[in-house]
């Protein structure tokens, strides 16, 4: 992203704008004595070219970019008003003209009492190569039926307080649904049992994943063999996974690790902490090579 517009210390926000046109989307961060902030946004998907007619899905298209577009800036000013003021910051979002204007109202509040150390456990998802996942107070195993897996994923929504899983269409899975825990996201893929159309439609992937940084309230973490997979730094995790004897393929920013059904993913360009911020785990019975992220 690019300023348009020094950074004070310590201004107090109290109002945002989101705008998308042609040539990209951009905010405006006004602050209480009115002084204005622009930034716009960089990155894949933020622009797209005029034209007549728009194709069907291109309502659908924007409604999501602006969806991904405020809750990043609600995340980052939060994250900015925390560092400056000691305090969040949550926006209440209004349609001027959407998709593509809205505007916000700031409200600033105490820090979360995630933001120190020790004071709010963690939500702890352990992986069981060939079985699935342990939840805190439920389990999504390869064997759960969809309809199963989507009322788990809404029961932790809920507790977590945050929205209900949403169905998203991801190429060579019959359903896909993710949720929001903290900062972190936990999503499921599923299939019919054969692969091929028929039979019980079952969880066939499990996959989570955070950014660097503050990871939320509960901080999302997932574990293998007692290793936290998206907190130790990258390398380090590899040089314990091998030092218990499992084979680790190195393919880019991706480490696969065939016989657990296990990926780990690396941001795009890398990361100044180091550390890997996906996690994914098939079933055995998903036939080797037929989807990757």
């Amino acid at each position: 992203m690019r300023n348009e517009g020094a950074i004070k210390f310590g201004r107090v926000p109290i109002r945002v704008l989101l705008r998308g046109e042609p040539g990209g989307w951009h905010y405006v961060i006004v602050d209480k004595d009115g002084a204005e902030e622009r930034v716009d946004v960089r990155g894949p998907g933020v622009h797209w070219e005029g034209g007549e007619p728009e194709p069907a899905w291109w309502r659908r298209r924007l409604d999501e970019t602006a969806e991904c577009l405020r809750e990043h800036l609600g995340r980052s000013l939060s994250d900015r008003t925390f560092l400056e003021l000691g305090l969040e910051a949550g926006i209440s979002w209004f349609e001027v003209e959407a998709p593509i204007a809205w505007e916000g109202l700031v409200t600033l509040r105490d820090p979360d009492p995630a933001r120190f150390p020790g004071k709010v456990p963690p939500y702890v998802v352990t992986l069981e190569p060939g079985n699935g996942a342990v939840l805190p107070d439920a389990h999504l195993r390869f064997s759960t039926r969809a309809a199963d897996a989507w009322t788990t994923l809404a029961t932790v929504a809920d507790q977590c307080g945050t929205r209900p899983p949403k169905a998203q269409f991801l190429c060579g899975w019959a359903d896909h649904r993710s949720i929001w825990v903290g900062r972190g996201r936990l999503a499921v893929s599923t299939e019919r049992q054969d692969g091929r159309g028929r039979g019980d439609e079952l969880v066939g992937e499990i996959y989570g994943e955070r950014v660097t940084g503050w990871g939320g309230n509960p901080e999302l973490r997932f574990r293998l063999d007692g290793i936290d997979l998206l907190d130790d730094p990258a390398d380090d995790v590899i040089a314990l996974l091998r030092d218990l004897g499992h084979e680790v393929n190195v393919r880019g920013r991706m480490s696969h690790l065939p016989a657990l059904g296990l990926r780990l993913y690396r941001p795009e360009g890398g990361s100044a902490q180091g550390l890997f911020t996906g996690v994914s785990l098939q079933a055995a019975r998903r036939r080797q090579g037929r989807h990757s992220r």
